[in-house]
C-alpha cells in the first residue's frame, strides 16, 4: 500500500473479525462516553508507546468523529511503518448510528 486506505463502517466491522486494531483519536471524554469494541484511545501522549508495541503488519483502523482527523493520523502511522492502516469513513458518529449495540461505554 502506497499510503493509508479508507474503509466504510461495514468494512471495518468485517475487518474487526480478523483481529484488526482499532485506534480512536477523539478526545478522552468522547472516548469515555462511547467507543468501538476493543478500541484503544490514542493521543499525542500515547502514540509513541503504541507505535513501539504495535505489530505493524496487523490491520489498523483509525477512528475519529466523522472521518476527517483520522486521515491525518492514518497518514502519520503509515509514515511510521504501518503497512495496513486505514481511516474509517463516517467516523464514530456513523458507527454509533449503524451499530448502536456495538458501542462500549466507559
Amino acid at each position: 500500500m502506497e499510503s493509508f486506505g479508507y474503509l466504510s463502517v461495514e468494512e471495518t466491522a468485517d475487518l474487526m473479525d480478523e483481529d484488526a486494531v482499532i485506534v480512536d483519536v477523539r478526545d478522552p471524554d468522547s472516548f469515555a462516553q462511547g467507543h468501538m469494541p476493543g478500541a484503544l484511545h490514542l493521543d499525542n501522549h500515547s502514540v509513541a508507546a503504541f507505535i513501539q508495541q504495535a505489530d505493524m503488519d496487523t490491520p489498523t483502523v483509525v477512528v475519529c468523529y466523522h472521518g476527517h482527523a483520522s486521515q491525518s493520523a492514518a497518514a502519520y502511522l503509515h509514515s511510521q511503518g504501518f503497512e495496513r492502516v486505514y481511516s474509517m469513513n463516517g467516523g464514530f458518529t456513523e458507527w454509533a448510528a449503524k451499530y448502536p449495540d456495538l458501542v462500549k461505554r466507559g
